[in-house]
């Protein structure tokens, strides 16, 4: 957790829940994961949370949540990006309701900041903000919405709040819990307008499987994140905003009752670093630029990663006269050839040698171009 941060696209991270399981494969050499399993193994927030394999440490699917850094966001007064849980994911498997709960009350509790989640679980997601929850009430019970629970977390943790720590100027002045939650329950917009909610999408199987549902989520921003990007990636169908007609409803109904799928906000790519890393092919990057301009959307470029291309067949050696049995042999540790599909076949179209890079030389110029675009909001 940090009040500054090398990630560009943010400017602190905030790990309330750290912990995780890999589901698929922009996972495998995760920062996180591997960091959770080495230099922090033994801190209280981390101890446990991996064991080691063949490969290094993986996660065990353990989750914790860390109190004592739950009400951080509240004692920095200057507006700021905050990446959530960026050592673990919000909606894991293994979180409960309940400290989702208390982290969407921060974010109640902060408007001044912007938080950006980011999950690879776009369904837990989507259920937890707009499935009704069972609330026992005397020798009964009934259905609430998401914010009754957040405004009942928010009351509790304003109450103990320092008087330090600012919050909404309404919230210290109830002196019943329960009168508390009933203001922020009335006063609550919802979706919160200071959250940014996205997935991560490696490839086009995952961005086809995961973009959808996230569209599916109330959200005052949906964006993604490309990163690691390990093929090709086409989302353009993802930046229109649809208007269909559900199965059920005839021709003659009106438009009131049609459904409204709402676009992709803000989309952010980048290479792979670190042991490990997959390089990323240059047309990958430049397509999803492409296709965000075309739509007029936000893009912003993080970063090459571990790899760079130092050749350019088509543009470099047209002819095939280079010597790719030397010095740009793929037989070097170093060395990586790549084409368009992913594969590292020599015939493949658009056929790249690149070489392993210091993350600080490789940069994050595209083309000569640093893209650092972010949404626009009414905030």
């Amino acid at each position: 957790m940090a009040d500054n941060t090398k990630i560009e696209w943010t400017d602190a991270t905030w790990n309330p829940i750290t912990g995780c399981s890999i589901v698929s494969p922009g996972c495998t050499n995760c920062y996180a994961m591997k960091l959770a399993g080495t230099r922090l193994k033994h801190h209280e927030s981390r101890a446990g949370l991996t064991k080691e394999s063949k490969g290094g440490p993986v996660w065990t699917g353990e989750v914790r949540f860390n109190e004592q850094w739950l009400t951080q966001p509240l004692e920095w007064s200057k507006p700021r990006m905050i990446f959530v849980c960026a050592h673990g994911d919000l909606f894991a498997e293994g979180v409960p309701d309940e400290w989702i709960d208390h982290v969407f009350a921060i974010m109640a509790l902060a408007p001044q900041h912007t938080f950006q989640v980011l999950t690879k679980r776009p369904k837990r997601m989507r259920e937890y903000l707009t499935r009704p929850r069972w609330r026992p009430v005397l020798d009964w019970g009934q259905d609430e919405r998401p914010t009754y629970f957040i405004a009942e977390a928010a009351g509790k943790l304003a109450i103990r709040l320092p008087r330090n720590i600012k919050v909404p100027a309404h919230v210290r002045t109830f002196g019943q819990i329960a009168e508390f939650e009933r203001d922020i329950r009335d006063e609550l917009l919802w979706p919160l307008p200071n959250v940014w909610l996205g997935v991560s999408v490696e490839d086009q199987k995952r961005a086809d499987e995961r973009i959808p549902i996230l569209l599916d989520t109330p959200a005052a921003i949906r964006w993604i994140s490309a990163e690691p990007l390990l093929g090709p990636l086409n989302v353009a169908e993802y930046f229109q905003t649809i208007i269909y007609k559900p199965q059920s409803v005839g021709c003659s109904d009106s438009l009131l009752l049609s459904v409204i799928r709402s676009a992709l906000d803000w989309v952010v790519a980048g290479g792979e670093s670190g042991l490990g890393a997959r390089p990323m092919h240059p047309d990958w990057a430049r397509s999803i630029r492409d296709q965000c301009a075309a739509a007029g959307v936000p893009f912003l470029f993080k970063q090459w990663g571990a790899w760079t291309s130092i050749l350019d067949r088509e543009a470099d050696d047209p002819d095939w006269r280079a010597d790719y049995s030397r010095s740009l042999s793929d037989v070097h540790e170093d060395i990586r050839w790549i084409n368009l599909q992913g594969g590292t076949g020599f015939r493949g179209e658009r056929f790249h040698v690149m070489r392993r890079t210091p993350r600080s030389v490789a940069g994050r110029l595209l083309d000569g171009v640093e893209h650092n675009a972010f949404p626009v909001t009414g905030r």
